[in-house]
């Protein structure tokens, strides 16, 4: 037997018992039922207010833990870029510092020569200082072969 029959006389009876109560009762159990209405609307609101509630934390909660791993993987990209900046700015201060040795090794044995330095008229061979052919050497005049001079 199903249960359709069982609930239509079960209503129909509850029909007939509130239109015989006096209005006493009637006016109770409006009270009642407005009540208990309340009372269940209440509940399925705190209920899904509840279920948001959590659902909000969850997601809370997994935004924190990509927030904190994507600052995490940044600043160790920031570490890394900081650090091949700080090796290539070491090696321009090295190469800076080895250009400044070169200039001043340089200044100390390239001298500018000063006036007193420069050959005058005077120092000019002219031609009574040039050797003739009887001063240059023969071969009878060498002793050994350490007395050729090499040209160059």
């Amino acid at each position: 037997m199903s249960a359709k029959p069982v609930k239509k006389a079960a209503f129909k009876a509850a029909k007939k018992a509130v239109e015989k109560a006096p209005s006493e009762w009637k006016e109770k159990a409006k009270d009642k039922l407005q009540d208990q209405a309340t009372q269940k609307v209440e509940e399925k609101v705190q209920s899904k207010v509840n279920h948001a509630s959590e659902k909000l934390a969850e997601v809370k909660e997994n935004n924190a833990n990509n927030v904190h791993g994507k600052a995490g993987d940044a600043k160790e990209k920031v570490q890394d870029v900081l650090l091949s900046v700080r090796d290539k700015l070491s090696n321009a201060k090295e190469a800076g510092e080895e250009f400044q040795k070169k200039i001043s090794s340089s200044n100390k044995d390239d001298k500018v020569k000063g006036v007193e330095n420069l050959k005058s008229v005077s120092d000019i061979k002219d031609a009574t200082n040039i050797k003739g052919s009887a001063e240059v050497k023969k071969s009878t005049d060498l002793k050994s072969v350490n007395d050729i001079k090499k040209i160059g």
